[in-house]
């Protein structure tokens, strides 16, 4: 029978990779905490990369550079701003032939 996985709050893991730095010995914290070596430098890895804001999302969250991020918003504003666009083409086009209908009568 597999083992239960064990869920670590993003709080956790960050208190466990300072201790592994006071203490200099991830060896030593993985065994007073009881979790495994992989985990540890893994996440020592991951918030050396990602800093204290970006690392640890979540489950389904990526894992992203404020960079990244503001890039994903830019897309967004830019994808929000074509379709508000769009809709305003349609409306124009919209009125243009109501308005011609009504000079015609």
């Amino acid at each position: 029978m597999s083992k239960a996985r064990n869920f670590y709050t993003k709080e956790f893991k960050q208190k466990a990779v300072e201790l592994s730095y006071a203490k200099g010995s991830l060896k030593q914290t993985c065994k007073d905490l009881d979790i495994s070596f992989s985990s540890l430098s893994r996440w020592r890895r991951e918030l050396k990369h990602y800093g204290d804001k970006n690392s640890f999302p979540g489950k389904g969250n990526l894992k992203l550079t404020d960079q990244q991020r503001e890039i994903i918003a830019l897309k967004k504003e830019l994808q929000d701003a074509y379709l508000e666009n769009e809709i305003l083409k349609k409306a124009v086009s919209i009125f243009s032939k109501s308005d011609k209908k009504n000079i015609n009568l």
